[in-house]
């Protein structure tokens, strides 16, 4: 099954205080490096969304066949000084199945989807 996540962020008031070349630089050092090391399991997609709602500023969209491999880059972002430091919260998070109810009506074998 391939899982869809959005995860949602705000970056902070401290974020936004660095220069961006210092935001570009911790961004290349601490938060790059960690989306490639679960590249092939985990693909990313980013969102700025400040200009269109007030409940966080950002979003990424997820998409994985390994959960497990999900957890561990969340896990791994958490322990980035941009998020153990305070630049960055995550917010709200939305999982999804693609495409769910197909395979659970190949699961049971009908494929029809009667009830």
């Amino acid at each position: 099954m391939k899982y869809g996540i959005v995860l949602t962020y705000t970056v902070t008031p401290r974020w936004l205080a660095l220069a961006r070349e210092e935001r570009n630089a911790m961004r290349s050092a601490h938060l790059e490096p960690v989306f490639a090391a679960y590249a092939d399991r985990v693909t990313a997609r980013f969102f700025d969304a400040e200009a269109f709602n007030g409940r966080f500023s950002d979003f990424v969209v997820l998409e994985t066949e390994d959960l497990g491999a999900y957890y561990f880059l969340v896990e791994a972002l958490r322990d980035t000084p941009v998020i153990s430091e305070g630049y960055l919260a995550f917010g709200e998070i939305f999982l999804g199945v693609e495409d769910g109810f197909q395979a659970y009506e190949r699961a049971r074998g009908n494929g029809t989807g009667s009830r």
